[in-house]
């Protein structure tokens, strides 16, 4: 994988649009499906509603999202509705982050957030466009990544240095998991998994996760058993190899590469 990008004749006057054709093009060259490993992506055609490409081993889409500025906590997305309407759908893509360097004319960070690791709450709906505009009264979205766990953003590049092959699809395989889950209790093992993140360390106790009880009431005001419902979610991550059990109410993050 060559984080430089290749040489070519634009025909287009505008840097946005010149960056955009390098930025595809680089992902055409050097990226490979992070689902199945396969070598390449193919690109679909332009303009399609959502998605920019697609294995073709295995049909995973992915969106680029390409900046030459920091990857922030939001990210600025298509329509809307279109969005949301497709979260719920087998083909609603990865989302793929690509970070480069103008000035170096080469590609520094690319940074993968797995579909499933979508949810509603992740998507926040802008301001409907002003009258006056082009496109009078449509709305957009923004990708809130701060609401997205460190397990959920896989990086293929890393300051311009490729991560092993090897390591990336071992990564994406442990949440693998989370596509057999929908709807609300996806969103409770997404929210589990962001304390145990916050809590810093790879071994913690119940009592710890505890502490984010009324965290997690806020955001399910529905449900009146959080400490069980607690309890239940640090199992099935433990079921599915996220973490491990050491007894006592002890638990231990997975080794992760």
């Amino acid at each position: 994988m060559k984080s430089a990008f290749e040489e070519f004749s634009s025909i287009y006057t505008s840097g946005s649009q010149s960056a955009r054709v390098k930025t595809e093009r680089w992902v055409a060259d050097w990226m490979y499906c992070i689902n199945c490993g396969a070598p390449r992506l193919s690109q679909f055609p332009n303009n399609s509603p959502v998605a920019d490409f697609f294995c073709p081993s295995c049909q995973d889409q992915f969106e680029v999202k390409a900046t030459k500025k920091s990857i922030g906590a939001r990210v600025a997305d298509g329509a809307y509705f279109t969005k949301i309407e497709r979260l719920q759908s087998a083909t609603n893509p990865n989302l793929l982050l690509l970070g480069y360097d103008a000035a170096a004319d080469a590609v520094r960070n690319v940074c993968i957030v797995p579909k499933h690791f979508f949810t509603p709450d992740i998507i926040e709906k802008r301001k409907p466009l002003a009258a006056t505009a082009r496109r009078a009264g449509w709305v957009g979205s923004n990708i809130l990544l701060g609401k997205v766990p460190d397990a959920g953003r896989i990086f293929v590049l890393r300051d311009g240095l490729p991560e092993p092959k090897g390591d990336v699809l071992a990564k994406w395989q442990q949440t693998l998991f989370l596509r057999e889950t929908g709807g609300t209790a996806r969103g409770w093992l997404i929210e589990v998994m962001k304390a145990v993140e916050r809590i810093g360390r790879s071994e913690f106790s119940l009592e710890e996760v505890y502490a984010f009880e009324h965290h997690l009431s806020a955001l399910y005001p529905d449900n009146n058993n959080v400490r069980p419902k607690i309890r239940q979610q640090l199992q099935v991550l433990r079921d599915n190899g996220f973490l491990e059990f050491t007894g006592r109410g002890q638990y231990r993050l997975a080794r992760r590469n």
